[in-house]
């Protein structure tokens, strides 16, 4: 056991996976209880979206200073400050008494959640060197792939059984636990030449990322031509816009806009915010489908998703093992071509169709999805130094979120714009299929554009990551490590 706590390795996987995993979880276990919260709380269900947004709009807002945070200040320091927030807001969520005060209190769990995701993802990569990176992809696939498949399961099982206060206050013993044993084992790290903070880079991207996202997710509501949803989203762009000519011309941004030039990196991240909107948009349309178009329970609709955890599960094992001999290109392109059958397949269930089908689909929608977290997550870092990596992981989880907001803002305009309800002949609503049937296939059209982008991923750059044994290191510049 000593042996063990003494490598950082294991230490910062440890502290990583477990907090990640209660991040991912969180989010999935509260979609499944917003139905829950509106009724306690008396309000519609549009209103009752707020505790969603204003968690997005938080991580948004805080993400593009997670970097420099992490670099300036340490990321141990960083990290276990943002899990201290988020466990906090966590307990306070729990006991909140009004909607103001949920909606306040998801806030802080965004800001916490902003900081921790990319700086912890950071520590990974800097521990693991590149011929280790497909390692460092079968631990992140327990944080982020498992996580949004058991939510549904949790959060079906705490809404049935327990208080809706519980799917907050589940996340409490983790974080401390996660709190405790970081700071009694994990060793600090920054960057002497941070640079000074980027004020007008934070006050642009933060500004600029928070109203599109907001944006993104009140369009398929509200209309994308309604003026809140269009002067909200016009706005954010032109932030936007204003935030990348402006961290082009500072010697030390907040953001490096200047790593997109490498190309392996810009290639991974291509193939990442199409397959993961595909993939995410999925996940959400598929409980929703189940709930209100075949009438199951909560629990059913979790447990109907979750095999495609178990399919992740499985097909990791040989993903890990061909990837040394095939590379990214070709094993995330065939990854996203089967993704895309699979989803494309959801769009035939109709209300008669046995759930067994939709869950053999759902495993192999996992099985494909391994082909592409794997080598993604081991060649996207590849090319990167190590005084740069807290900079990439902050690029690369500010594009994850804005895949999620893409996939799931796409899927719900497709059903606003058809209905999900019909009139049927006796003159009563009904469910309409057809609209969640082109939801699936706008889902599995997007896996497809991922499956055409990973066909440009030049696997000869990510050489490093396909050696086994140890590799020659770059040198370590301008660092401290304590």
């Amino acid at each position: 056991m000593n042996r063990f706590l003494a490598n950082q390795k294991y230490v910062i996987a440890v502290v990583y996976v477990s907090t990640m995993l209660l991040n991912t979880l969180d989010a999935t276990i509260v979609n499944v209880a917003l139905a829950t919260l509106s009724r306690e709380f008396g309000v519609s269900p549009a209103s009752i979206e707020s505790v969603v947004i204003g968690y997005l709009v938080s991580l948004a807002v805080f993400m593009p200073a997670s970097g420099w945070l992490g670099d300036r200040f340490g990321t141990k320091r960083i990290f276990l400050l943002a899990l201290i927030l988020f466990t906090g807001a966590s307990a306070l969520c729990g006991v909140a008494q009004s909607l103001d005060q949920l909606v306040l209190f998801r806030v802080l769990q965004g800001a916490g959640g902003g900081l921790m995701t990319p700086v912890g993802m950071a520590m990974l990569y800097r521990a693991f060197p590149p011929e280790e990176r497909i390692g460092v992809g079968r631990i992140l696939m327990f944080a982020t792939i498992l996580g949004p498949a058991l939510g549904p399961v949790i959060g079906g099982v705490i809404i049935e059984h327990l208080s809706w206060r519980w799917c907050f206050y589940v996340n409490i013993p983790v974080g401390v636990l996660g709190i405790l044993f970081g700071f009694r084992y994990l060793k600090e790290y920054r960057v002497d030449d941070a640079g000074a903070f980027d004020i007008p880079g934070f006050l642009l991207a933060g500004s600029g990322f928070g109203l599109t996202m907001f944006a993104m997710m009140e369009g398929s509501q509200q209309g994308w031509t309604s003026p809140v949803v269009a002067s909200t989203g016009i706005a954010g762009l032109v932030l936007l816009a204003a935030f990348v000519m402006v961290e082009l011309r500072v010697a030390h941004p907040m953001v490096q806009l200047r790593l997109l030039s490498n190309r392996l990196f810009l290639a991974i991240n291509r193939v990442s915010i199409f397959g993961s909107a595909g993939f995410l948009g999925a996940l959400f349309l598929l409980p929703l489908f189940l709930q209100e178009a075949r009438g199951e329970s909560a629990l059913t609709a979790g447990l109907t998703t979750m095999p495609e955890a178990i399919g992740v599960v499985v097909s990791t094992q040989i993903v890990a093992r061909i990837y040394p001999r095939i590379g990214p290109r070709r094993l995330m392109a065939f990854g996203l071509v089967l993704v895309t059958f699979t989803i494309g397949g959801l769009g035939f269930v109709g209300q008669e169709t046995s759930l067994w089908v939709v869950r053999v689909l759902m495993f192999l929608i996992g099985v494909g999805m391994a082909y592409v977290f794997l080598p993604n997550q081991a060649a996207s870092m590849a090319t990167i130094s190590k005084k740069d990596t807290g900079g990439a992981s902050m690029l690369f989880s500010v594009q994850r979120q804005l895949a999620s907001a893409m996939g799931v803002a796409l899927l719900s305009t497709v059903l606003a714009t058809i209905g999900v309800f019909k009139i049927a002949a006796d003159g009563t609503q009904e469910p309409n299929l057809a609209a969640y049937q082109a939801a699936f296939f706008v889902a599995a059209g997007l896996s497809l554009i991922g499956a055409f982008m990973a066909l440009f991923v030049p696997d000869e750059d990510a050489a490093a990551t396909m050696r086994r044994g140890p590799v020659a290191r770059e040198p370590e510049v301008a660092e401290v490590a304590v």
